[in-house]
């Protein structure tokens, strides 16, 4: 047991969040580039070389140069293993963003110095605060002009209702930034230029009482404008609390620059500090300890077509407890069967490392033959243990789908249900009629356009697709309610999902209500069961 205790406690385990562009891919790349996973960071947009950022491997990723899924990558830093789960920043994937969290311990939200809070930032944070998790902050892009550094501070409080501590503090923004000041060891942190693919180059570090040599490295007006801020910063910000921090109550805020790798490192060291080794998890059972029960793990996310060569399935899982063999047998809950998992890997982006073993704080990649769900538990065959379920958020745009080749109605069928399958749509069919009627649901119109891609990229199928007015979608709560004789208002329309389970849509929310007007009993929910 020691062993394995031993290694489950040197395990992170964290997502990035951010706003698109705001630097979360760049970040990520520099992570990797400290702990020896890559020796060369890419362009993340791919237009001025042929490479590209480490975490985007999707086709339509590399041409839009947005994170479409999340991808998982792992390294090792310090003597610590890390988990990074980068998740995407476009609004319509919070969904996927939202599993991906359920599978992190703590989170990294990267904010545009020049930009503040943004409207996505806002909804992501939600989602954590729903979790409750820990959120260490990197305020990025200092080597451009900024906003006022105790403005980005206030926005932070008051859009997302968060206390702050500013672990450092920027000197100045854009041509004539110089560095930071560290509160902790309180000395100021030099910045020079480095080259963008590279390691952070020398950093020299100045005790703040070293007047002279602090002149000298960063002008007397920085260095007297930094000492009036750093007097009032101390009277001002929350004091640092790690308690507070890991209730999600006290965000602790950092400054730097990943594109040209200032403060980075920084980040990373105070982080892995600060940060939890891998937490219980609640089961319906109780609370799961991850060192102390043997192997749990629960499917966050599933993804088809990873790899074209392969045309196959990964379940991505987090180990909550327990050490993983590759030889061992566990038991899938949900289906009630006893099996060894398929290819147990290890993902880097679009690349692979079988494992053999895998430790509770770790995500593994594992092949699926169409058996697996998102939110489904996998345990010791004499144990049952079973996690609590992900919530579906409800799409807000559907379109009814056809395939233009009447020919390829058996690849339409397969590539939109193993679609359907990731969480990356819904799919419903009209009340009364089969599969010959197809109407997706989407979070966010974008996952359209992925849709019509990813079907004529990965399984060779064109679509039509035709827009509906539909907004709002509500699962029938009541097992034994009878949809035939349900009567509703003129624009509601009955539908079922790929269970067979009933539901509504609605064009008006005034709808929903007269429809429960008119079912006495009726019990309708905006959420659905994975």
């Amino acid at each position: 047991m020691g062993n394995y205790a031993d290694e489950i406690k040197r395990r992170r385990t964290f997502a990035i969040i951010s706003h698109p562009d705001a630097g979360k891919t760049t970040l990520t790349e520099k992570f990797l580039l400290y702990g020896g996973a890559i020796n060369l960071a890419g362009s993340v947009k791919g237009k001025a070389t042929a490479r590209h950022a480490v975490s985007d491997w999707m086709e339509i990723e590399k041409e839009r140069g947005i994170s479409v899924t999340s991808s998982v990558l792992q390294f090792e830093y310090g003597g610590f293993c890390i988990n990074i789960l980068d998740t995407p920043g476009h609004q319509d994937f919070s969904e996927d963003t939202y599993r991906t969290l359920m599978a992190a311990d703590s989170a990294v939200m990267v904010i545009d110095a020049s930009k503040g809070v943004e409207a996505q930032t806002r909804k992501l944070f939600k989602v954590c605060v729903m979790r409750k998790i820990p959120i260490f902050t990197f305020i990025n892009k200092l080597d451009r002009d900024a906003n006022d550094t105790f403005e980005l501070l206030d926005d932070i409080e008051k859009e997302l209702g968060i206390a702050t501590c500013p672990v450092n503090w920027p000197i100045g923004s854009g041509k004539a930034f110089k560095g930071v000041y560290d509160r902790n060891r309180q000395c100021v942190v030099t910045y020079s230029d480095t080259q963008k693919g590279t390691k952070e180059g020398q950093a020299l570090a100045i005790p703040l009482t070293d007047q002279e040599a602090l002149s000298a490295a960063i002008g007397e007006e920085a260095a007297d404008r930094l000492r009036d801020e750093i007097e009032l910063l101390d009277g001002a910000s929350a004091e640092f609390d790690l308690k507070e921090v890991q209730g999600g109550n006290l965000t602790p805020v950092f400054f730097g620059s990943a594109l040209t790798n200032f403060g980075v490192e920084i980040f990373l060291k105070y982080f892995l500090d600060m940060t939890t080794t891998p937490l219980p998890r609640k089961a319906e059972e109780g609370v799961i300890d991850p060192v102390l029960n043997d192997f749990s793990a629960f499917v966050f996310k599933i993804q088809a077509n990873m790899n074209k060569a392969h045309r196959d399935r990964v379940a991505f899982m987090r180990i909550c407890s327990g050490k993983f063999d590759a030889s061992m047998e566990v038991r899938h809950v949900q289906g009630d069967k006893v099996m060894r998992l398929s290819q147990p890997q290890q993902i880097m982006a679009d690349e692979r490392k079988i494992l053999t073993e895998a430790y509770a704080g770790d995500i593994i990649g594992v092949f699926d033959p169409g058996i697996f769900s998102i939110g489904d538990t996998l345990c010791m065959p004499k144990q049952h243990i079973q996690y609590e379920g992900i919530p579906t958020f409800a799409p807000e745009h559907f379109a009814r789908v056809r395939q233009v080749d009447t020919m390829k109605r058996k690849q339409f069928i397969k590539g939109i249900t193993q679609i359907a399958q990731e969480g990356a749509i819904q799919i419903f069919q009209e009340f009364n009629t089969g599969m010959e009627e197809i109407i997706v649901g989407v979070v966010g119109v974008l996952q359209f356009d992925v849709l019509k891609y990813r079907l004529e990229n990965e399984y060779n199928v064109e679509i039509k697709m035709e827009n509906l007015p539909y907004e709002h979608i509500r699962w029938v709560e009541n097992q034994d309610m009878d949809l035939k004789s349900l009567t509703g208002t003129s624009d509601m329309k009955k539908v079922k999902d790929l269970k067979g389970n009933p539901l509504l849509l609605f064009v008006n929310s005034w709808s929903i209500g007269m429809t429960l007007d008119r079912n006495k009993g009726l019990i309708l929910s905006e959420f659905g069961k994975n």
